[in-house]
Order: C-alpha cells, then structure tokens, then sequence
C-alpha cells in the first residue's frame, strides 16, 4: 500500500504517573482536541539530563488527532505537563483503517463511536 497523507497524527509523550497521564487523556478528549489517547503501563525510561544519565518510571501516552490540530494540542500539553521539558512527538499516519481514520478525522464524533 502506498504511503498517504492522512492528515491524521499519533502524538507521543510521557507522563510521571498513571493518574496524571488519565488526567490529561480526559483533558485532551474534552477540549476536542484528540480523538482518542491511549495510557500505557508503566515504563522505565533512560535519558541524559543537564549532563547526567537518569533512569525514571513514566506512563507512555499515545494521542490520535488530525494534524490541523497539533499547535492548539501542544500547547494544552506543555500547560497540563509537570516536566520542564515534555516530551512532545508527532508522528503522520500514512495508512490505516480508513474508517477508524474518517472517525478520528470527524469534527462532531459521535459518542458510542470508540
């Protein structure tokens, strides 16, 4: 299958906790500015911060929105995130069910659609 431009966007970020990564899943579906946000488990991330290697426990959370949305979706993450510097990701969905895409793609999604 050739590679489309959906104008669909999977965004990435990682939270401290479960119970902040929910908040901000809810956060993100209510102002209509995801589709759907998927919490993951608990992972263990490494990374190099201000010159050390660090290890941290974080909750992985995968956000589905169009892409037209994207200026107004980072922003309310950067207000609703408690790092100093989030990690914020967009990655294009080139393919996929295309009536899942349509749903994720609809202004007024319905309710009982997910």
């Amino acid at each position: 299958m050739p590679a489309r431009d959906s104008g669909i966007i999977v965004v990435m970020t990682n939270m401290p906790d479960r119970a902040s990564a929910l908040a901000l899943a809810r956060e993100l579906v209510e102002r209509r500015l995801a589709a759907c946000v998927n919490v993951m488990g608990e992972c263990a991330s490494t990374y190099r911060w201000r010159g050390a290697i660090e290890q941290a426990a974080e909750v992985p959370v995968f956000i589905k929105a169009v892409r037209d949305a994207y200026a107004p979706l980072e922003q309310a993450i950067r207000a609703l995130h408690p790092y100093e510097l989030p990690e914020i990701v967009a990655v294009p969905v080139v393919a996929g069910l295309a009536d899942y895409l349509d749903w994720v793609a609809a202004p007024d999604r319905p309710e009982s659609s997910a």
